[in-house]
Protein backbone atom coordinates (compact mmCIF):
# COMPACT_ATOMS: atom_id res chain seq x y z
CA UNK A 1 0.00 0.00 0.00
CA UNK A 2 3.06 2.28 0.11
CA UNK A 3 2.44 3.75 -3.39
CA UNK A 4 -1.00 4.86 -2.19
CA UNK A 5 0.24 6.42 1.07
CA UNK A 6 -0.55 9.99 0.02
CA UNK A 7 -3.99 9.06 -1.27
CA UNK A 8 -5.05 7.13 1.81
CA UNK A 9 -5.07 10.20 4.05
CA UNK A 10 -7.78 11.92 2.02
CA UNK A 11 -11.04 12.18 4.02
CA UNK A 12 -13.19 10.92 1.13
CA UNK A 13 -11.86 7.40 1.69
CA UNK A 14 -12.81 7.35 5.40
CA UNK A 15 -15.72 9.80 5.71
CA UNK A 16 -19.27 8.71 6.36
CA UNK A 17 -21.26 10.51 3.67
CA UNK A 18 -24.06 9.05 1.61
CA UNK A 19 -22.26 9.93 -1.63
CA UNK A 20 -19.27 7.71 -0.87
CA UNK A 21 -20.76 5.08 1.47
CA UNK A 22 -23.76 3.88 -0.58
CA UNK A 23 -21.75 3.29 -3.80
CA UNK A 24 -18.95 1.72 -1.73
CA UNK A 25 -21.42 -0.81 -0.34
CA UNK A 26 -22.70 -1.60 -3.84
CA UNK A 27 -19.15 -2.02 -5.16
CA UNK A 28 -18.27 -4.37 -2.31
CA UNK A 29 -21.34 -6.51 -2.98
CA UNK A 30 -20.48 -6.68 -6.67
CA UNK A 31 -16.89 -7.73 -5.93
CA UNK A 32 -18.08 -10.37 -3.45
CA UNK A 33 -19.74 -12.27 -6.32
CA UNK A 34 -16.57 -12.50 -8.41
CA UNK A 35 -15.03 -15.99 -8.42
CA UNK A 36 -11.50 -14.67 -8.03
CA UNK A 37 -9.28 -14.52 -4.96
CA UNK A 38 -8.17 -11.24 -3.39
CA UNK A 39 -11.56 -9.59 -2.95
CA UNK A 40 -10.05 -7.17 -0.45
CA UNK A 41 -7.35 -6.03 -2.85
CA UNK A 42 -9.94 -5.53 -5.60
CA UNK A 43 -12.16 -3.61 -3.16
CA UNK A 44 -9.38 -1.27 -2.07
CA UNK A 45 -8.31 -0.68 -5.68
CA UNK A 46 -11.88 0.03 -6.76
CA UNK A 47 -12.52 2.33 -3.80
CA UNK A 48 -9.33 4.28 -4.52
CA UNK A 49 -10.16 4.56 -8.20
CA UNK A 50 -13.77 5.65 -7.61
CA UNK A 51 -13.02 7.72 -4.46
CA UNK A 52 -15.32 5.67 -2.24
CA UNK A 53 -15.25 4.72 1.44
CA UNK A 54 -12.58 2.01 1.78
CA UNK A 55 -13.78 0.27 5.00
CA UNK A 56 -17.37 -0.03 3.74
CA UNK A 57 -16.20 -1.46 0.41
CA UNK A 58 -14.05 -4.05 2.19
CA UNK A 59 -16.78 -4.93 4.69
CA UNK A 60 -19.33 -5.50 1.93
CA UNK A 61 -17.02 -8.01 0.22
CA UNK A 62 -17.45 -10.26 3.24
CA UNK A 63 -20.94 -11.10 1.95
CA UNK A 64 -19.01 -13.85 0.21
CA UNK A 65 -17.63 -16.01 2.99
CA UNK A 66 -17.10 -19.74 3.50
CA UNK A 67 -20.80 -20.19 4.35
CA UNK A 68 -22.26 -18.22 1.42
CA UNK A 69 -19.60 -18.91 -1.22
CA UNK A 70 -20.98 -22.30 -2.30
CA UNK A 71 -24.57 -21.14 -2.83
CA UNK A 72 -23.43 -17.92 -4.55
CA UNK A 73 -21.29 -19.72 -7.10
CA UNK A 74 -23.77 -22.57 -7.58
CA UNK A 75 -26.68 -20.23 -8.36
CA UNK A 76 -24.42 -18.05 -10.49
CA UNK A 77 -23.39 -21.11 -12.50
CA UNK A 78 -27.00 -22.28 -12.89
CA UNK A 79 -28.12 -18.76 -13.88
CA UNK A 80 -25.32 -18.56 -16.45
CA UNK A 81 -26.33 -21.96 -17.87
CA UNK A 82 -29.91 -20.79 -18.15
CA UNK A 83 -28.95 -17.60 -19.99
CA UNK A 84 -26.54 -19.35 -22.35
CA UNK A 85 -28.95 -22.22 -23.01
CA UNK A 86 -26.30 -24.78 -22.09
CA UNK A 87 -26.72 -28.12 -20.37
CA UNK A 88 -25.02 -28.59 -17.00
CA UNK A 89 -21.63 -30.27 -17.17
CA UNK A 90 -20.76 -32.74 -14.43
CA UNK A 91 -17.73 -31.52 -12.52
CA UNK A 92 -16.04 -31.80 -9.17
CA UNK A 93 -14.00 -28.95 -7.75
CA UNK A 94 -10.46 -29.79 -6.75
CA UNK A 95 -7.87 -27.35 -5.50
CA UNK A 96 -5.19 -28.38 -7.98
CA UNK A 97 -3.56 -26.75 -10.97
CA UNK A 98 -4.70 -29.66 -13.12
CA UNK A 99 -8.35 -28.95 -12.28
CA UNK A 100 -7.85 -25.25 -13.07
CA UNK A 101 -6.45 -26.17 -16.49
CA UNK A 102 -9.11 -28.76 -17.33
CA UNK A 103 -12.14 -28.66 -15.03
CA UNK A 104 -12.57 -24.90 -14.89
CA UNK A 105 -12.60 -24.68 -18.68
CA UNK A 106 -15.89 -26.60 -18.74
CA UNK A 107 -17.68 -24.18 -16.42
CA UNK A 108 -16.02 -20.77 -16.79
CA UNK A 109 -18.43 -19.17 -19.28
CA UNK A 110 -21.71 -19.74 -17.40
CA UNK A 111 -20.01 -19.16 -14.04
CA UNK A 112 -18.50 -15.81 -14.99
CA UNK A 113 -21.66 -14.62 -16.75
CA UNK A 114 -23.82 -15.60 -13.78
CA UNK A 115 -21.40 -14.06 -11.28
CA UNK A 116 -21.21 -10.81 -13.22
CA UNK A 117 -24.96 -10.46 -13.65
CA UNK A 118 -25.95 -11.59 -10.15
CA UNK A 119 -23.17 -9.43 -8.67
CA UNK A 120 -24.48 -6.47 -10.62
CA UNK A 121 -28.00 -7.20 -9.40
CA UNK A 122 -26.80 -7.57 -5.79
CA UNK A 123 -24.90 -4.28 -6.07
CA UNK A 124 -27.94 -2.51 -7.51
CA UNK A 125 -30.26 -3.89 -4.83
CA UNK A 126 -27.73 -3.04 -2.11
CA UNK A 127 -27.39 0.49 -3.47
CA UNK A 128 -31.14 1.11 -3.62
CA UNK A 129 -31.92 -0.43 -0.22
CA UNK A 130 -29.08 1.33 1.62
CA UNK A 131 -29.92 4.63 -0.07
CA UNK A 132 -33.58 4.32 0.97
CA UNK A 133 -32.60 3.48 4.56
CA UNK A 134 -30.08 6.34 4.64
CA UNK A 135 -32.61 8.87 3.35
CA UNK A 136 -35.35 7.60 5.70
CA UNK A 137 -32.96 7.79 8.66
CA UNK A 138 -31.93 11.31 7.72
CA UNK A 139 -35.57 12.37 7.27
CA UNK A 140 -36.45 10.91 10.67
CA UNK A 141 -33.50 12.67 12.29
CA UNK A 142 -34.42 16.03 10.75
CA UNK A 143 -38.06 15.62 11.76
CA UNK A 144 -37.09 14.91 15.38
CA UNK A 145 -34.69 17.86 15.39
CA UNK A 146 -37.39 20.21 14.09
CA UNK A 147 -39.76 18.93 16.76
CA UNK A 148 -37.17 19.51 19.53
CA UNK A 149 -36.48 23.02 18.24
CA UNK A 150 -40.19 23.82 18.09
CA UNK A 151 -40.67 22.56 21.67
CA UNK A 152 -37.67 24.57 22.86
CA UNK A 153 -38.99 27.70 21.14
CA UNK A 154 -42.40 27.24 22.81
CA UNK A 155 -40.77 26.83 26.24
CA UNK A 156 -38.59 29.90 25.76
CA UNK A 157 -41.55 32.05 24.68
Amino acid sequence: MRPFKNFLHHPVYWGIRRRNVVPAFALGLFISFMPFPAHTLLAVSGALLLRLNIPITIAATFFSNPVTMGPIYYFSYRFGLLLLGMDPQPFAIELTLEWLNEGFLAIWQPLLLGCFLLGSLAGLIGYVVLDIFWRASLSDYLQKRRKRRAEKTQRDS
